[in-house]
């Protein structure tokens, strides 16, 4: 099978790679930090314009109706920069989930609207986490009571704030009360959307998390080829070499992992459920050793709000806990390989 990623999609991905090289500097992010909601409407603005917010919303609604695969390049760019901000959970996780409603759903197609145009934050609980995402400034909730997909105003709940060791996190405890009004889907369609919706924020993460790695491993290089000692760079001592070498190799092993899985999710095959767990798993090890061994290479330094690997590191760490912990996923993984009849083996990789 010929698997490569489209013009089109590769396009976007640089496009959206330069806008924010030059708009999501790590000078910028700290000042975002700072403020008081910790998010920065003018950026979340412009990437709507860059059309980061519509790749995934349908084209009837105002999108482009990209799919799973080409988020798996955006969210390692969101990664890579790391965007304060929950965009992939409104204009990826909440929009599949949307797109998964019946049409005439109630306000569904007025949701994926406003989406696409960047007008809405959308924050999306599941059971898996404790803890909702950027609950506060959101203008809708999507909430699990159950099986029951609700849709929630901001106005309806209560919303306690819970710290994070990365800074750009903003989570909170949502207190609220389901009522037929907000019903979306119940029983078996809402444990689907849900199934799905959780396969949707593990690949997410999964695409962050190698996006962070990448750029921890850039930022280990740079500093490596500056820093001195007895007279030469650091990055000239074959010690140092091995270490990122360690992590360049598991990076490049990763990415695999996330296409099949996004490839996979986009065609709603079997067995995507063991796919998506592999993929976090995957690209959770290579930000671990990638932030394991930048700190390193850095020394202690490397911890210090000064230096800006603290930055990504830090939200490796959050992160690798979101959308499921490493146990759940390696239960999904155990699940998959053991059961009667497991399709294992390079030549499954693929159907022919």
């Amino acid at each position: 099978m010929d698997f490569t990623f489209t013009d089109d999609q590769l396009t976007f991905r640089e496009a959206v790679s330069r806008f924010l090289m030059v708009e999501a500097v790590p000078e910028m992010l700290r000042e975002i930090w700072e403020t008081d909601s910790g998010r920065s409407p003018e950026l979340r603005k412009s990437l709507a314009e860059q059309g980061l917010t519509a790749l995934s919303v349908p084209e009837d609604c105002g999108g482009l109706g990209m799919d799973d695969v080409a988020w798996a390049l955006m969210t390692q760019e969101l990664g890579y920069y790391a965007i304060p901000d929950s965009l992939a959970d409104a204009a990826y996780v909440a929009t599949g989930l949307l797109n998964a409603l019946p049409a005439g759903t109630a306000e569904r197609e007025a949701w994926l609207g406003r989406i696409a145009e960047g007008s809405i934050r959308i924050a999306v609980d599941h059971p898996v986490n404790p803890l909702v995402a950027d609950a506060n400034p959101a203008d809708l909730l999507l909430l699990a009571n159950g099986d029951e997909v609700h849709a929630v105003p901001r106005s309806a709940v209560k919303v306690d704030s819970n710290a994070s060791i990365d800074l750009s996190r903003r989570l909170g405890s949502v207190s609220w009360t389901p009522s037929a009004a907000t019903l979306l889907a119940e029983g078996e369609a809402g444990r689907a959307l849900w199934a799905q919706t959780l396969n949707r924020g593990a690949l997410s993460v999964a695409g962050q998390l190698l996006g962070l790695a990448q750029r921890m491993l850039d930022l280990s290089v740079d500093y490596v080829a500056q820093r001195k000692q007895f007279g030469k760079p650091i990055g000239s001592f074959q010690a140092v070499k091995h270490h990122l070498a360690d992590v360049a190799t598991q990076i490049e092993f990763a990415k695999p992992v996330l296409y099949r899985a996004a490839y996979a999710l986009a065609h709603q095959e079997a067995g995507v459920d063991a796919r998506v767990s592999h993929a976090k798993l995957a690209c959770g090890e290579a930000a671990w050793l990638a932030a394991r061994k930048g700190i390193q290479v850095h020394g202690a330094m490397g911890y210090t709000w000064e230096v800006d690997l603290q930055m990504f590191m830090k939200r490796a760490w959050a992160l690798d806990a979101s959308w499921g912990d490493r146990g759940l996923h390696k239960s999904r993984v155990a699940d998959a390989m053991l059961a009667d009849g497991a399709a294992l083996g390079p030549g499954h990789t693929f159907e022919e």
